[in-house]
């Protein structure tokens, strides 16, 4: 009974031990079974993801690839367009080029037909010259004989007395040539100018190459300067002009040569610090609203100016120019306010002789038109001014008058005769120009030196603000008739190596004094 309880209870336990197992082993197939369905769910995500990270990267690489060749494509068409243009602007400079060494050519046969020319008649002079000096020496000897003299003796004599002749001959004709040039001339030119003078009042204000902006307190200095200096170098680098910025209290002085450029960064200065906002994207965009507030303000001078001159029908683009001069001087006098002046004189002159009056002012407003431009572009301003002149398709007495108002070319008309007249009065008259200290000490004593280097002045005073020279002959050594010579040549001189506004007085003083005392 026992025995069987036990082989019972062997079979039990074996019947467990294999039912364990074959759980055991159940559930490992199982589990295995999950675990590679799993796997084989994430290798099909995985690959998906990576064919669809392929096809991303794909289309990104064809876009870039585009891009790449558009911008290729935009910069290949850049650079054949600015090859296309140099090469056009080295074919106009080789023409250019080619026209000049043919102008020279012909100049140089010319020059050598010239030359050719100059020698044969060199030649022919020099043997007329061997045969007058082979006369020359006969008569002279001839001469000598009758008259028993030697040539030197006889020279002497002759000189001596027709040095006494002409000296007094001299005088007396170049007296009664001025006093006749004077009667006829003197009076009416006064009459005329005077009147003109007279009847022009204009005012006239001297401008610098500086500008000084003021500031509410110090601390701005601080700001304007920037972080590292970054807005002050903004500042300049838009503006083109130079800031000082120094211990003078609550003020910055604005530098440069160009006063249009000066006045746009004055303005945008003073913007800057109203608005209190001081960065380089808000130092560009007020520079904007000042260039435009200038430009605008330049278009509104020159139609005021040729409002006020009375001349009608100029260029757009030359009244802009006209407006330009607001901004400019010339040895400190406004160059716009001297072109209304010499336009006005010059107007009042031409109603004076009867001729056209209108084309005189145009003439006279239009005058210094070049020097708007002659700190821009090369060339000086009387080229620069007949140049637009004829590119606006000005009057062509308007071009001559341009031309002519500093003597570079002969005046041919009563215009350009009017014009330049009225420009000399214009700057010459006291006060219409600055003049440097130590220039005008110099003139002075220039004056003075060429007045004393004459055999016979005693003593010479510039007086008048160098407007006059008053001279001090000795009466032993310069008679009545020679004082006239003196000073005739005194003034030529003058007018050889001085530069003088206007006209300058050569007055020679001879004095004879009787001494004698009573005992």
């Amino acid at each position: 009974m026992s025995i069987s309880i036990t082989v019972f209870v062997i079979v039990i336990l074996a019947c467990v031990v294999v039912g364990v197992a074959a759980g055991f082993a159940g559930g490992f197939v199982y589990r295995k079974k999950v675990a590679e369905s799993a796997i084989g769910s994430a290798k099909l995500e995985a690959t998906r993801i990576v064919n669809d990270a392929v096809s991303k990267a794909e289309s990104a690489k064809k876009e870039k690839i585009l891009e790449a060749k558009d911008e290729i494509h935009k910069q290949r068409s850049e650079l054949e367009r600015e090859i296309r243009e140099r090469r056009s602007e080295v074919q106009r400079q080789e023409r250019r080029l080619n026209q000049k060494e043919e102008t020279l050519d012909k100049k140089a046969e010319n020059l050598e037909k010239k030359d050719e020319i100059l020698q044969t008649k060199i030649q022919n002079a020099e043997k007329k010259e061997e045969e007058i000096e082979s006369l020359k020496r006969s008569h002279l000897e001839m001469l000598e004989r009758i008259s028993g003299y030697t040539k030197e003796q006889a020279k002497d004599y002759l000189l001596k007395a027709l040095e006494e002749d002409l000296t007094h001959e001299k005088a007396v004709k170049i007296m009664d040539f001025e006093q006749k040039t004077k009667d006829e001339s003197e009076t009416l030119a006064r009459e005329i100018i005077a009147t003109a003078i007279q009847r022009c009042a204009a005012d006239h204000s001297a401008e610098a190459t500086v500008s000084v902006v003021a500031l509410p307190n110090d601390e701005m200095k601080g700001r304007i300067i920037g972080r590292e200096g970054r807005n002050i170098r903004t500042l300049e680098t838009i503006t083109g002009v130079d800031l000082i910025i120094d211990d003078t209290p609550e003020a910055i002085t604005v530098s440069c040569f160009d006063p249009v450029r000066r006045e746009v960064a004055r303005r945008t200065l003073e913007k800057l610090i109203a608005d209190g906002r001081v960065h380089p994207a808000r130092i560009e965009e007020l520079y904007e609203k000042a260039s435009k507030e200038v430009e605008h303000t330049i278009k509104q001078t020159g139609e005021r100016a040729a409002v006020d001159a009375g001349v009608n029908g100029v260029h757009p683009e030359l009244i802009r120019q006209l407006g330009k001069l607001k901004y400019r001087t010339s040895y400190g006098q406004n160059v716009l306010n001297h072109s209304l002046e010499v336009s006005y004189i010059a107007g009042l002159m031409a109603a004076e002789l009867g001729a056209d009056v209108k084309l005189a002012k145009r003439a006279g407003l239009l005058h210094d038109i070049g020097k708007a431009l002659d700190h821009e572009m090369e060339g000086s301003h009387i080229e620069l001014g007949v140049e637009y002149a004829k590119k606006y398709k000005e009057n062509d007495q308007v071009v001559h008058a341009i031309h002519a108002h500093h003597g570079d070319v002969e005046a041919k008309t009563i215009v350009a005769c009017l014009v330049q007249a009225a420009d000399a009065i214009s700057a010459a008259r006291p006060g219409a120009r600055r003049e440097n200290l130590q220039n005008y000490i110099k003139r002075l004593e220039k004056l003075e030196e060429i007045s004393n280097s004459f055999e016979g002045v005693e003593k010479s005073f510039a007086i008048q603000a160098g407007r006059e020279i008053r001279i001090m002959v000795k009466p032993e050594a310069v008679t009545d008739d020679q004082m006239v010579l003196v000073a005739r040549d005194i003034a030529k001189k003058i007018e050889d190596e001085l530069e003088y506004p206007g006209q300058i007085k050569v007055n020679v003083v001879r004095e004879s004094r009787a001494i004698d005392f009573a005992k």
